[in-house]
């Protein structure tokens, strides 16, 4: 018992710092924002938790089906005054729905979120988001009407 004892307690010790304090993409208003407005931001993302936000590096991907296609598209992010804080603007078609895959590191932390979007614009209020990246089949779920 005292061996396990001796094995366990360090790896518990070492998984509470590796999670401690968490990483994480809070989606927000670009109107709370002059510069993302300036932009034409449709939302704006910020890296937050115990960490150096302006270390995160983030990445996005509008995902979809337009007139019956699946498609992928790279998206450019722009990095705001504020640490950590960036700005999306519309580079994906607004026909059709589609999903904005959020990912984003910071040292050995790794967060992801899903975003809604479509016609009527994105839905920041109901973002999925997980310390894992998504799955395929995680992503077509929220591209069924």
């Amino acid at each position: 018992m005292r061996n396990v004892m001796r094995i366990a307690m360090p790896a518990a010790v070492l998984a509470g710092q590796l999670f401690a304090g968490g990483f994480y993409l809070q989606m927000g208003n670009p109107e709370a924002s002059p510069e993302a407005r300036k932009l034409n931001a449709v939302v704006t993302i910020l890296a937050t938790g115990c960490h150096d936000p302006a270390l995160a590096k983030l990445t996005a991907t509008a995902i979809g089906v337009a007139n019956g296609e699946r498609r992928e598209i790279p998206l450019k992010l722009d990095k705001l005054s504020t640490p950590g804080m960036f700005a999306l603007s519309q580079q994906w078609p607004k026909e059709g729905r589609w999903v904005i895959r959020f990912e984003a590191n910071n040292g050995a932390q790794f967060t992801s979120s899903l975003l809604s979007a479509g016609p009527e614009g994105v839905d920041r209020y109901h973002h999925r988001e997980q310390q894992t990246a998504f799955t395929a089949a995680e992503i077509d779920s929220m591209l069924r009407p």
